[in-house]
């Protein structure tokens, strides 16, 4: 089985409170090889809902709100989720500040990326979990 973030499956559940949908995922989720997560949701946070981005251990939102609790409960949630159905894989959401895998924004809200991983990518990878990005597809 194969995680995915939600919004990639054409659920509107971004930040803006839009999808962000990728053919291929749809297609896994139709034909039950995938399921879906928004650890964002997951983890108490709003849609929409104002845009965060990681500052070093923390995530921040653009008014400068500490929603680092929120991220991490929803990441776990996520990830507990994937244990239980047995995920190997996951397809995840590029550059978001819980998917994110390889690049991630820079926690300036200038769109600059940096390497790094989404607070919930960390955890997959920590169980050994493959993690991608859409564009990887």
């Amino acid at each position: 089985m194969i995680i995915v973030s939600a919004c990639l499956a054409g659920i509107k559940c971004n930040w803006e409170g839009k999808a962000k949908p990728c053919k291929r995922v749809m297609e896994l989720v139709k034909n039950n090889k995938a399921i879906t997560v928004c650890p964002e949701q997951l983890g108490g946070l709003n849609t929409p809902r104002i845009p965060a981005e990681q500052k070093g251990n923390k995530v921040i939102t653009k008014e400068g709100k500490d929603v680092t609790s929120e991220f991490n409960q929803g990441a776990k949630i996520s990830l507990n989720i994937a244990l239980e159905n047995n995920c190997t894989k996951a397809i995840l959401k590029s550059k978001s500040p819980s998917c994110g895998c390889g690049l991630i924004h820079d926690g300036t809200f200038t769109k600059k990326l940096i390497k790094g991983d989404g607070v919930f990518t960390k955890l997959l990878k920590k169980e050994r979990i493959k993690v991608i990005n859409e564009k990887d597809l």
